[in-house]
């Protein structure tokens, strides 16, 4: 009799199914990275005319897009800040809350 060889499942894990720029960041994340700048852009733009502060300016830009870069990059899990922050506010528009009133049923 032929002996029984036990089978294995195989799952492969970290495969991508995206082009990606590096690891965790792709052309959606790059899009998203170049409307945040965008709009950092327009708010640098006003900020500068009030204040006349170039260094303000510079670094508020270059925080605007480091930021999103990092808050848009997925982990291994393929998910990022954004989408993490995402999940916790739909999840806490989900929580039921039910008040209970006691009424004595014995009276």
């Amino acid at each position: 009799m032929e002996e029984k060889k036990k089978q294995t499942l195989y799952i492969p894990q970290g495969l991508k199914t995206r082009v990606e720029i590096f690891d965790g960041y792709g052309k959606e994340e790059l899009f998203k990275t170049i409307i945040v700048t965008i709009i950092a852009g327009i708010i640098d733009v006003l900020l500068y005319l009030i204040f006349k502060n170039t260094v303000m300016s510079v670094v508020f830009i270059l925080v605007a897009i480091a930021g999103s870069v990092m808050m848009l990059t997925k982990d291994t899990s393929n998910t990022s800040v954004v989408d993490q922050v995402s999940f916790m506010i739909k999840f806490a528009k989900f929580q039921k809350k039910y008040k209970y009133k006691y009424l004595d049923e014995w009276k």
